[in-house]
């Protein structure tokens, strides 16, 4: 009985917290690049200036096509600290979209974690990172931070 009064008075904070702060639980969705999606000589990092502050939750979306004879081919690598962002050192980092995972509906980045996350195109041995600004950094806030 006692369990029972306590799962009624959990789910109705929580439903009243849904009442008074929807906006905590809503994320967004942003195609990287928007119109230009993921491609070479884009600036990425005045582009995260213009659509943050990312939240917990929110997606990116990397949309680019395969390579073909006509199109160079792109990657989204993770890079793990600053030093290799800064120098586009791609031994540790790590493949989270291949040269084929941006065509169609893009691929898909959930930001899970609040930590600072190090993004840039892997491909022609890391000069689309160094030469072609194909690299940004995002920190998500907390959901709950959410003000719109």
């Amino acid at each position: 009985m006692e369990a029972r009064r306590n799962g009624a008075a959990a789910a109705a904070a929580v439903m009243a917290l849904l009442v008074l702060f929807p906006e905590a639980l809503r994320a967004e969705r942003f195609v990287v690049g928007d119109a230009q999606r993921w491609t070479w000589g884009y600036n990425y990092s005045d582009w995260v200036i213009k659509k943050g502050p990312f939240f917990l939750n929110d997606s990116l979306v990397f949309m680019y096509d395969p390579p073909n004879a006509t199109v160079h081919a792109h990657s989204v690598y993770m890079m793990r600290n600053a030093a290799d962002y800064q120098s586009c050192n791609l031994k540790a980092a790590k493949l989270v979209a291949n040269t084929t995972q941006g065509a169609a509906s893009g691929y898909e980045f959930v930001f899970k974690k609040r930590k600072t996350h190090y993004f840039v195109c892997g491909e022609r041995g890391g000069i689309h990172c160094t030469m072609g600004q194909m690299k940004f950094i995002v920190k998500p806030k907390p959901s709950v931070c959410r003000d719109d």
